[in-house]
This record gives structure tokens, C-alpha cells and sequence, in this order.
């Protein structure tokens, strides 16, 4: 596929590497706001990784196409694989009504996405170095050398996360098996991994192998406790009963020391890491590696290699998702996810679609002087209470990403005016404006994470102890000069509105009422 706009040169003010829906996102967003840039991407087409993942062609991303709501934004909530657009028709409802829809519906969405909005793509065009000289980026494709002032890294996994284990080679690994159980019917099938991809192997393999275990050095982290739409998810289940059923499946804690070959089988010494220390050595006819992925760190010369996360997988990042030591390099989609790990959900569409419009802000304020937009409103306790419960029935982007992006509230001492922002990550909110007397943040929040069942939490619900609510609900949180100085909680409510007039909007009122008073106070 030809670029849709041809390239007139080398050198732009953004470069973004990579036409997955993190590239194709932020391109639309450069493009709406006028601004110079170009999308460099290897494959002839968008959406390289989606055609080759899941294996097994199945999203975990919801899409909720019957909600009995009118509003866009309220549907977007529930409508998990949507890019942000003017576009009524470049709706992925459109595309299916399935719950869990297919990779292939979601490829297709995003080869229109790029064609309908006429975004400048350059297919084709595979990245191989990037470089840093004299301030400017030097990004190598091919006989081709592009140079850029700012570079978006949107490549999304570069490959295999590959554990060290003596003899993992022989291990076949998840990017490489078959996807027909009937490969392993009757087979003794030992999993290496316990996320969603581990999952969705055994649930393939249920019905034809023998034994699968599932084994890691961790229990499993389901998402109906973690909260985590990454973690394991409730429709793999199935391998789950079969473990307490006694059909012969399980799940292992336990180090995997070594892996080797026993004739036509295969040998794997293993240590329990919650049975004292024990030892064994199991045998199986396959084995299937299944421990995720991690970004490609080969692109970058020494000039502007990224730090790693501690996990060594994902870049590390300042609270405005650049690199957190090579000035101008950014990283974009599920490599945003290093800020808010675990909690919210920028490693996935539905929350990564979001940063990249907080992130277009953010660019074309430092690089085109454009000033981050706000809106006016009085240091009023019955107009704040409103606009801010207004914003968290309403926003679509508060809600996904709980625990993580905000709305910030700058009270100024001497308008006695109260400067709003929208969706910035709070962290960044609370360092941006460290230097003010007085700022609110509000955000969406779960409660704590360690419930003994998440299916029998005993509720409290009244206003003055709404810090322990267990499910999603507000929280407001004074900062005095960077500190955090006050913090009010407001009750969880069934249908996620919180209006009501005792529950919600009079401690709210009442809270605000104590708090602008002198600074600090």
C-alpha cells in the first residue's frame, strides 16, 4: 500500500515510528491540529501486530454495543477498541457486535482509520536506526534518512519476552505455535506463564490434551481482584475449574530450573515456591512458552537509548510519557504504560487513546507554543462541587483511566478564579504545578485491593466512610505547593452517577467550603 500523502522531504517537526493504533492515533490528532509530521511504518499496511495477535484471533478488549445510552462519550466507557475521531462511522460498533470481537474486525477498522482520515503514512518503510546528532533525531529506513525535532516511539512489542531458563529453546513459543488443540490431542502439555496468553493457550488445548499445567513463579493475578483489565480474565475460567475439578490440568507455582529432552519427551526440573521449597521432575510431550513481550531496544544508537523500566521491558518515563533521560524521544501506546503499571489501562486502546490526546497537547505546547488549554471558573465551593461531578458522571477518559489521569483544579490566590484542566496524568498535574498554593486534583478510584472474596465485600454506606468503598468511585485531593494536603472520597454508587444530594454533592460542597480557605488550611 502506497502512502496515502507523499513525503516532501526529510525533515519534520514529529516523526512517529510505528501504524498500530497508538501511531494511527496520535497522527490523527498531529493532523487535526495542523501540525508537521510523518508516520513511518514497516508493514505494507496498518496494524502489523493484530494480524499476527492473539494467536487465537480473539480480543480481550470489551465492546459493549448495547448500552442504553445515547451519549458518544458515555458509549465510549464500554467501547474498549474505538480510536478518538470526529467520525460517527469510524466507530469499531460498526465493525462488530461482538463482545469479545475477532483481531481480523480490528484490523480491518484501523486499514480504514488510516485511509478515511488520509493519514500521512509512509508504508514499507521499516526503521532501523535511530540516532541522535547535534539536538535533532536522525531516524535510518532503508537508503532513507529522516530528521526530526521531536520522535514518537509507537511500535508497540518488539518481540518475545524470553525468560532465562537452561534449555527454553526448546520450548515453542507463543508467536510461533499452532493454534489447532487437536496439535496436542492426548498430550501432556506444560504452559510457561500465567497471563492472558498462557490462557488463551490452555483454552484452546482444553478439549484434546491430556495434562496442561500452567506454570510460574507466582499465583495467578485475576483481573476480578486486581481490577487490572491485563491480568487474567474471567472468560478463561474453564482451565481454572478443570484444576479443581481433578482432571489432571493445574497450575504451579513454582521456579522451572531447567527444561531438557528425555527421548521424545521433554524433562523440566521445577522448585514449588509455596510448598517449602520442594523439587520434582515432570515430564511432557510439548512445551509451549507463553511470558509476553517486550519493546525493542535494538533501534537506538548510543546517542539516545532509553532507560529501562525495572522490569526491563517497557521504556522509563516522565510523567509526560517522554523518555526519562533522552530529551524529545516519546513513546506512545503500550509503551505508555510504565507510569500507571498494573493500575490503569494505558497499555490498552481504550486507555492509551486518551494519553495521546493529553500527549498532542503537551507537544504542541512545548513545540509550537500553543498554551495548554483551560477553562475559567470561580473559586466558588457550589460551582466547583458541580463542574467536578459533572466531569466524573460524564468523562469517558476519567473513567477508564481511573486511578491515573485527572482533572486539575489551579485555585490562584489573587483572581480567586480557579484555572480547570482537563485529563492530565495526576502525577504530572501535581509536579506541573507544583509551585501553587492551592490545586485539586480529581480522579475515579478502587478501593483496596486485598478483599478476601471480591464477591462478599461488606459495604458501608454512608458519606463520612466513603474511603472505604470498594468500587469505583471519586476522590478529591487538595495539594498545598506539591504536597498532598487533604484528601475527600465520595460514595460508590451502583450505576456509576453520583448526584445525589446527600451522598455526593453536599460532602463534596462541604469539603471544598473547609478547603478554600487560607492556603494550607
Amino acid at each position: 500500500m502506497a502512502p496515502v500523502t507523499p513525503d516532501t522531504g526529510t525533515t519534520h517537526r514529529y516523526l512517529i515510528i510505528g501504524a498500530g493504533p497508538a501511531g494511527l492515533q496520535l497522527s490523527y490528532f498531529l493532523q487535526r491540529a495542523g501540525a508537521d509530521y510523518l508516520t513511518l511504518e514497516r508493514e505494507a499496511a496498518p496494524a502489523g501486530f493484530f494480524r499476527q495477535f492473539p494467536r487465537h484471533r480473539r480480543l480481550i478488549s470489551l465492546n459493549k454495543v448495547h448500552t442504553a445510552q445515547n451519549d458518544p462519550e458515555i458509549k465510549l466507557r464500554w467501547d474498549w477498541n474505538s480510536l478518538l475521531n470526529d467520525s460517527p462511522d469510524l466507530l469499531f460498533p460498526r465493525y462488530s457486535k461482538e463482545y469479545f470481537p475477532r483481531a481480523d474486525d480490528l484490523v480491518d477498522y484501523l486499514a480504514d482509520f488510516q485511509r478515511d482520515h488520509k493519514l500521512n503514512v509512509r508504508f514499507s518503510t521499516p526503521v532501523t536506526k535511530v540516532d541522535k546528532v547535534g539536538g535533532r533525531f536522525a531516524v535510518q529506513a532503508g537508503e532513507q534518512v529522516f530528521h526530526a525535532e521531536c520522535v514518537i516511539v509507537a511500535t508497540g512489542w518488539g518481540g518475545p519476552n524470553i525468560p532465562d531458563i537452561p534449555g527454553i529453546e526448546l520450548a515453542t513459543g507463543y508467536e510461533e505455535m499452532p493454534v489447532s488443540g487437536e496439535r496436542f490431542a492426548d498430550q501432556r502439555v506444560l504452559i510457561i506463564g500465567k497471563g492472558n496468553s498462557a490462557f488463551e493457550t490452555a483454552q484452546a488445548l482444553l478439549p484434546y490434551a491430556a495434562v496442561i499445567h500452567l506454570a510460574s513463579p507466582h499465583p495467578v493475578r485475576l483481573s476480578w481482584t486486581s481490577k487490572h483489565p491485563g491480568d487474567v480474565r474471567g472468560q478463561y475460567g474453564a482451565l481454572l475449574d478443570s484444576y479443581w475439578f481433578k482432571t489432571l490440568h493445574g497450575v504451579l507455582e513454582c521456579d522451572i530450573d531447567r527444561i531438557w529432552r528425555d527421548g521424545a519427551a521433554f524433562r523440566a526440573a521445577i522448585t514449588y515456591t509455596l510448598a517449602e521449597g520442594e523439587r520434582t521432575e515432570l515430564e511432557y510431550d510439548a512445551v509451549v512458552r507463553c511470558t509476553g513481550f517486550r519493546m525493542d531496544t535494538g533501534l537506538f544508537a548510543d546517542s539516545c537509548t532509553p532507560d529501562l523500566a525495572p522490569n526491563g521491558r517497557i521504556p522509563a518515563l516522565g510523567p509526560d510519557w517522554q523518555s526519562a533521560n533522552v530529551d524529545g524521544l516519546y513513546f506512545a501506546g503500550t509503551l505508555m504504560q510504565g507510569r500507571d503499571f498494573k493500575r490503569a489501562s494505558s497499555a490498552f486502546i481504550d486507555g492509551f487513546r486518551y494519553n495521546l490526546r493529553t500527549m498532542a497537547r503537551l507537544l504542541a505546547e512545548r513545540y509550537e507554543n500553543t498554551p495548554l488549554a483551560w477553562h475559567d471558573l470561580p473559586a466558588d465551593p457550589d460551582g466547583l462541587a458541580a463542574t467536578m461531578l459533572e466531569r466524573v458522571n460524564h468523562s469517558s477518559a476519567l473513567w477508564t483511566q481511573f486511578e491515573y489521569l485527572c482533572d486539575a483544579y489551579v485555585v490562584e490566590r489573587e483572581s480567586g478564579r480557579v484555572r480547570h484542566y482537563e485529563d492530565l496524568p495526576e502525577d504530572y498535574a501535581a509536579e506541573r504545578f507544583a509551585g501553587e498554593d492551592r490545586l485539586f486534583t480529581v480522579t475515579l478510584r478502587w478501593g483496596r485491593q486485598d478483599y478476601g472474596d471480591v464477591f462478599a465485600i461488606r459495604r458501608h454506606p454512608t458519606p463520612d466512610r466513603a474511603e472505604e468503598c470498594a468500587f469505583l468511585h471519586p476522590v478529591v485531593r487538595e495539594w498545598h505547593r506539591g504536597e498532598r494536603a487533604a484528601e475527600r472520597h465520595l460514595l460508590e454508587d451502583l450505576l456509576a452517577e453520583w448526584r445525589h444530594p446527600e451522598r455526593h454533592v453536599a460532602p463534596l460542597r462541604a469539603f471544598l467550603a473547609e478547603r478554600l480557605g487560607p492556603a494550607g488550611g
